[in-house]
C-alpha cells in the first residue's frame, strides 16, 4: 500500500495534467480509471488473470447451465 504523501503527489500530478475546464466528476473518474489500471497491471504481473479462452469457456458453460 502506498503511503499518503505518495498518493497525494500522484493525485496532484494527475490533476495538473488535466485541462482547466473539468468537473469534479471528471477528476473522480480519472482517479478511478488510474486505480483500476494499477490493479489490473499488478494482477497481470502476478499472473492472476484468465486467458480469453478461459473466459469464453466459462461464459459458454454459464449460458448452457441457464438453459437447463
Amino acid at each position: 500500500m502506498k503511503n499518503m504523501s505518495v498518493v497525494k503527489k500522484e493525485a496532484k500530478e494527475l490533476i495538473d495534467r488535466l485541462p482547466d475546464k473539468i468537473t469534479r466528476d471528471d477528476i473522480i473518474y480519472e482517479l478511478y480509471v488510474k486505480k483500476k489500471l494499477e490493479v489490473a497491471l499488478k494482477a497481470t504481473k502476478e499472473g492472476k488473470v484468465e486467458s480469453h479462452e478461459e473466459i469464453k469457456k466459462r461464459f459458454i458453460y454459464n449460458c448452457a447451465c441457464r438453459e437447463i
